[in-house]
């Protein structure tokens, strides 16, 4: 069984904070899957990860004599997995100059020793901006129902009180739409038009909900009466949603139970949005978005006129809150009070238009203890080492 160790470069990981502070790159979900979980479905192995020093103790590296380092912010493809797949002892592969994968041990990762350096046969299919997340959400997650659902599996049967648009079934005749054992959904429509539908275990769509592909809702998802929701849209584990999306990926955990529009969003674990929020995805005279960049600390052009809401872990904003467009929120943040509040706030802050305070740890604890416990999660000493290490880089990365 092969080794494999998912590394997060210095560059990638700074990137796509805030979502990377407390996570390794390759924990990120785009499509259905997290990247590392489509990398074991494509390449098994045992799997570990190389991370920043600070979250080495919750997602620590697992080394041997031989080893396969392969790139977190890289997505599996066949052609990929192949090549990296037949690398030799000490044969690195590269792209632009930029590590891909490697074969060997620990030193010679680290000291960079390759005997030989091959060139991706093509461009990597990869994440390097905290909007490819939701740009590349469509492509990723009709992939990986294909990956999820194919072989001899066969869904659990749709109750006749939905309404389905569109052909039921892809060219091959495999259907759009498959449901989990315990997925369960009741007089919703399912649009199928531009893709598939996927329902995780003991999921729930309610009814009156309005749903366009791709769309997945993963493991226990509840989607709320009446929702609304435009493709292509990833639910993570537990989430809980109403109102209207369009083109969001919530990593898990998190809630937007209630009515307020979201678009072109990526929403991290344990984050709360009050009834009423809503967030824009479209400047007022449809210029070019500037979004926030941790590495250069102001605000960069993404060529893109759609950007919505990007939020760190464990962070909130009270009832109607009003989001600018392209607002980054750091992790930890408590977003309350009239008004928009500025389009960048930092991690472990609280307040809105009239200015932010810092939150304390001991306070932050508090609230995450006890929201965690309502999901049978508790808060470790290693989350707690993590997410001191943030908080003492908050200040740095204003």
């Amino acid at each position: 069984m092969k080794n494999i160790i998912l590394f997060d470069s210095d560059q990638q990981h700074l990137e796509l904070l805030p979502l990377a502070f407390t996570r390794p790159v390759s924990d990120i979900r785009i499509g259905i899957l997290t990247i590392r979980e489509k990398w074991e479905r494509h390449l098994p192995g045992n799997y570990s990860y190389l991370t920043p020093e600070y979250m080495a103790a919750k997602y620590p590296a697992s080394y041997t004599a031989d080893n396969l380092f392969v790139a977190g912010h890289i997505l599996p493809d066949s052609a990929l997995v192949k090549q990296i797949a037949e690398l030799n002892p000490s044969d690195a592969i590269s792209h632009n100059g930029e590590l891909v994968a490697f074969r060997g041990s620990e030193a010679d990762f680290h000291d960079k020793r390759y005997s030989r350096t091959i060139e991706c046969q093509q461009d990597p299919h990869c994440i390097r901006h905290l909007y490819d997340i939701f740009l590349q959400n469509g492509e990723c997650l009709e992939a990986d129902f294909k990956l999820i659902t194919g072989g001899r599996r066969t869904s659990q049967k749709l109750s006749d009180s939905n309404r389905i648009i569109g052909d039921p079934c892809f060219p091959d005749g495999t259907p759009k739409i498959f449901l989990e054992p315990g997925a369960r959904a009741e007089c919703a429509i399912f649009n199928v038009t531009n893709g598939p539908i996927y329902l995780g275990a003991d999921s729930e769509v309610m009814e009156g909900s309005c749903i366009r592909a791709p769309f997945a809702a993963c493991e226990h998802v509840v989607v709320n009466m009446g929702t609304k929701i435009y493709g292509a849209t990833t639910l993570g584990p537990f989430c809980k949603v109403g109102g209207e999306l369009n083109n969001v990926v919530m990593f898990g955990f998190s809630n937007k139970a209630h009515d307020g529009f979201l678009g072109n969003a990526v929403i991290g674990e344990w984050c709360n949005l009050g009834a009423g929020t809503v967030a824009s995805n479209l400047k007022n005279d449809y210029s070019e978005i500037k979004l926030w960049n941790y590495p250069t600390r102001r605000f960069l052009r993404t060529h893109l006129q759609f950007c919505g809401l990007i939020m760190g872990d464990h962070s909130k904003a009270g009832i109607n809150t009003m989001f600018n467009t392209a607002t980054v929120v750091g992790v930890g943040v408590n977003i309350h009070g009239a008004g928009f509040p500025r389009n960048f706030v930092a991690s472990f802050s609280e307040g809105g238009t009239a200015g932010f305070t810092d939150v304390q740890l001991s306070k932050f604890y508090a609230i995450a203890e006890k929201m965690m416990a309502r999901r049978g999660r508790t808060l470790t000493d290693a989350d707690k080492t993590i997410f001191e290490a943030i908080y003492n880089q908050a200040e740095q990365l204003k």
